[in-house]
C-alpha cells in the first residue's frame, strides 16, 4: 500500500463516489421511509430498526447506540480501520486511483493530527536515546529499574522504552527540529508554567503508547525512585483518547486473532513481562476502567472472549469490583452474533501478572486463563463470599447484594438462570428470588458529554469507576461526566438546545454560515460542544461550500463522540431551517445573558472590597442588562 498522505481532492472524489445508502445497504438490509432509509444497527443487537441513513446529507445515525457519521466513519467502525484505510477501501470499491503527498521533513504533514503524531515519534526517539545512551545517575537509575523488573537486555529496544530527563531538554530538542510550542502543548509532551514551556515528563522511565497501527500517540511514565504520582499518563489530545486506546494492542493483535482470546491487565510492565514470556495476547488499559469502546475494539481482534486478569492484592480486588459495572445485555444469549464473552480471574497469593509469570511460568498463567469464569458468575461468587451464609441475616444480605449484579440484564433468560443459582446458594425459594429480580431498578445512568440519552443507556456500564462518588462536569474537559441527578432541569434543557443548534449547523451548513457569530460567541456549557462549534467554524472557514458529511467527518477527527452528537437531530425537510437557526441562537444568547447577570449579582452580594463608585457602576450595569434581557425574552418567539 502506498505511503504518504492522501490528497484532499482524492478524499472528496471517493466521498462523492461512495453513496452511503449503497455502502450500508451492502452490509445490512435497508427500508425506505420517506426520503430516509432505516436499518437494524450493525454495531449493536436490536430487533427494531433504529439506524437512520440520510441520503441527502450522506450521514447515518443510530438512535439506539448513538453511533453516527459519514460514509468513512461507517467503514471505520464496521471494519476497524483508520481513516486512510477507510478511504483506500472505498477508493478500491469505486475504482479510484489515489495520489499521495510525500512528507517534506521530520514532522511535516498535510494534517495537524499527523503533525502531532510526528511530535510523539520524535519524542519517543529522544527518550529512547536517553535511556540507551544517556550518561548520568538518573539514566543509570532508569536502566537499573528496568533490569530489576526483568525488562533489561533487548526488551527496551523491542518496546522502544525510554527515559525522560526533564530540565527542558525535550523542549529544546523538539524546538530544534522545527516544532512549534503549540504543537508540543497539544501533543501533551510539554506544559506551560510561569509563561515558559517545560517538559511534561521528567526523571521517569517512559513507555510509548501506540495506536493499533504502531504509531506513537502518547506516553506513560513511571517515576524513578520516590515521587508522586508514581505513574503519569498523557492527557487527552486530538490523537489520544484513553477510552479507545489499549497499551500493547499493536504488538498483540496477531496473537489476539490467532488465539481468539484477549487478556486485559492494568499495567505497562505486566503487558511487556507477559508478552516477553510468550503470552502475546495481552493488553492493558491506561489508568481507566475498560470501556465499551475498548471491548468493541478487542472483540474485533479476539473473536472468542475477553479475560480480565486481576492482581490478587487489594487494588486488584477493587478493580475486580469495578469491572462488574460492565455487565449489560451484550453478555446475554439474546445478543446473538454480537454477544461478548467477558470472563475474569484473580491471580493467587497476592501476585501481579509479572511476578506470577516469573515465579510459575507462562504455562501456569495460560492454564489459569483457561479456567477464567464468566464475569457474571465471577461477580456473584465474589459477592456471596462476603457474607456468612450460615445465618439468616447473612443469607438475606448476600441475596440482595448478589442479585443486584443482574439489574442491567434482569429481563434476560441468563439473569433468571443466575437468579435460580443464587436462590440455591442462600436457601431461598426460587420464585421469591425471581420476583425480587423483576423488581430491581435499572442502574443509574450518567451523562457522558456528547452522548444521546439512548447512547447513555447503552453505555451505562461505563460507570466502572467509583460509583459511590458523583462526578461533576468540568466545562474545560470534553470527556468530563456527571450524574443526571446532579444536573438541574434548566441545565439539561440548556445542553439540549446546544446540541440541537450544533446538529442544525452541521447538517445545514448554510445555517452555520448565517450563525457563525453565535457559534463563535456562545458560552458552551458542555466542553465537547465547544470543540464541535470550533470544528464547524474551522471547516467552513477553509471551505464555505463544505457538505454536511465533510463537516461531521472533520469534527470526528477532533473528538470520537462528535458524530454521535452532530447526526442525532431529527428534522423534517419541510422545516424552515433558517428561522430555526435564528431561534436556537437567540435561545442560547438569552441563556448566556442570564448567566452573566447571575455572575454579576454574585459580585454585588460580596461587595465588601468594592468602593461605592465601583458598586454603583456594577449595579447600573446589572439593571441595564436585566432590562435588555427582559426585552429579548418578550421578543423571543418559538418556531412553529
Amino acid at each position: 500500500m502506498d505511503s504518504g498522505i492522501i490528497s484532499d481532492e482524492d478524499i472528496q472524489k471517493v466521498r462523492e463516489a461512495s453513496d452511503i445508502v449503497s455502502v450500508i445497504g451492502e452490509r445490512v438490509p435497508l427500508k425506505q421511509r420517506g426520503r430516509d432509509f432505516w436499518c437494524c444497527c450493525p454495531f449493536h443487537n436490536e430487533k427494531t430498526p433504529s439506524c437512520k441513513v440520510d441520503s441527502a446529507l450522506q450521514l447515518f445515525h443510530c438512535f439506539g447506540c448513538g453511533e453516527g457519521g459519514d460514509v468513512f466513519a461507517f467503514i471505520m467502525k464496521a471494519e476497524d480501520l483508520t481513516f486512510p484505510e477507510a478511504v483506500e477501501k472505498l477508493a478500491d470499491r469505486a475504482h479510484i486511483e489515489l495520489h499521495y503527498k510525500k512528507g517534506k521533513s521530520a514532522g511535516a504533514s498535510g494534517s495537524y493530527k499527523a503533525r502531532l503524531k510526528a511530535v510523539c515519534k520524535e519524542t519517543a526517539d529522544f527518550y529512547h536515546t536517553q535511556l540507551m545512551r544517556g550518561k548520568g545517575e538518573d539514566q543509570e537509575a532508569a536502566r537499573h529499574y528496568l533490569s530489576s523488573r526483568g525488562l533489561g537486555g533487548e526488551v527496551p529496544r523491542r518496546w522502544n522504552l525510554g527515559f525522560a530527563p526533564g530540565r527542558g531538554e525535550l523542549v529544546r530538542y523538539l524546538s530544534g527540529k522545527g516544532f512549534k510550542p503549540k504543537e508540543l502543548l497539544d501533543a501533551n509532551v510539554a506544559v506551560e508554567r510561569d509563561g515558559k514551556l517545560r517538559d511534561r515528563f521528567y526523571n521517569r522511565v517512559m513507555f510509548p503508547i501506540n495506536d493499533v497501527q504502531g504509531d506513537c500517540i502518547a506516553f506513560g511514565g513511571r517515576v524513578v525512585g520516590k515521587g508522586e504520582p508514581k505513574y503519569l499518563n498523557s492527557q487527552e489530545t486530538p490523537v489520544f483518547h484513553k477510552s479507545e486506546v489499549l497499551y500493547g494492542l499493536d504488538h498483540a493483535k496477531a496473537a489476539l486473532a490467532s488465539s481468539g482470546t484477549a487478556i486485559v491487565v492494568e499495567g505497562y510492565t505486566d503487558v511487556i513481562a507477559l508478552s516477553e514470556a510468550g503470552v502475546k495476547n495481552v493488553v492493558a488499559t491506561l489508568g481507566t476502567a475498560l470501556t465499551l469502546r475498548h471491548i468493541r475494539i478487542l472483540s474485533r481482534h479476539a473473536q472468542k472472549r475477553i479475560v480480565y486478569l486481576f492482581d490478587g492484592d487489594e487494588a486488584g480486588q477493587r478493580a475486580a469490583d469495578r469491572a462488574l459495572s460492565f455487565i449489560d445485555e451484550s453478555m446475554t444469549p439474546e445478543a446473538g452474533r454480537t454477544k461478548i464473552e467477558l470472563c475474569a480471574v484473580t491471580l493467587p497469593d497476592n501476585l501481579d501478572p509479572a511476578d506470577f509469570v516469573e515465579a510459575r511460568g507462562a504455562h501456569a498463567l495460560e492454564s489459569l486463563i483457561e479456567e477464567a469464569k464468566p464475569l457474571l458468575q465471577y461477580g456473584i461468587e465474589r459477592r456471596l463470599a462476603h457474607y456468612d451464609l450460615r445465618s439468616a441475616e447473612g443469607r438475606s444480605a448476600a441475596l440482595a447484594d448478589a442479585l443486584s449484579i443482574l439489574a442491567p440484564i434482569k429481563d434476560s433468560l441468563l439473569a433468571k438462570d443466575y437468579a435460580i443459582q443464587i436462590a440455591g446458594k442462600v436457601r431461598a425459594r426460587e420464585q421469591d428470588v425471581i420476583d425480587q429480580l423483576k423488581r430491581l431498578k435499572p442502574v443509574r445512568v450518567r451523562e457522558e458529554s456528547g452522548l444521546s440519552l439512548q447512547q447513555q443507556n447503552t453505555y451505562a456500564h461505563q460507570a466502572a469507576r467509583d460509583n459511590s462518588q458523583p462526578f461533576v462536569a468540568d466545562k474545560s474537559n470534553p470527556s468530563s461526566v456527571r450524574f443526571h441527578d446532579q444536573l438541574t432541569q434548566s441545565e439539561l434543557n440548556r445542553r439540549k438546545f446546544e446540541r440541537e443548534f450544533l446538529c442544525l449547523c452541521a447538517q445545514h451548513p448554510e445555517v452555520a454560515l448565517q450563525q457563525a457569530e453565535a457559534l463563535a460567541q456562545t458560552q458552551w456549557h458542555d466542553g465537547l460542544h465547544a470543540l464541535l462549534a470550533q470544528s464547524v467554524l474551522e471547516t467552513l472557514s477553509k471551505d464555505p461550500h463544505a457538505s454536511a458529511a465533510q463537516i461531521v467527518s472533520e469534527a470526528s477527527r477532533a473528538h470520537p463522540s462528535a458524530a454521535s452528537v452532530l447526526t442525532s437531530g431529527v428534522r423534517q425537510s419541510s422545516e424552515d431551517f433558517t428561522s430555526l437557526g435564528v431561534f436556537l441562537a437567540e435561545e442560547l444568547g438569552i441563556s448566556d445573558a442570564e448567566d452573566a447577570i447571575v455572575a454579576l449579582r454574585e459580585q454585588l452580594a460580596s461587595s465588601d472590597t468594592m468602593s461605592n463608585e465601583e458598586y454603583e457602576t456594577l449595579f447600573e450595569s446589572v439593571v441595564a442588562m436585566q432590562k435588555t434581557l427582559t426585552a429579548r425574552r418578550a421578543a423571543h418567539k418559538p418556531v412553529l
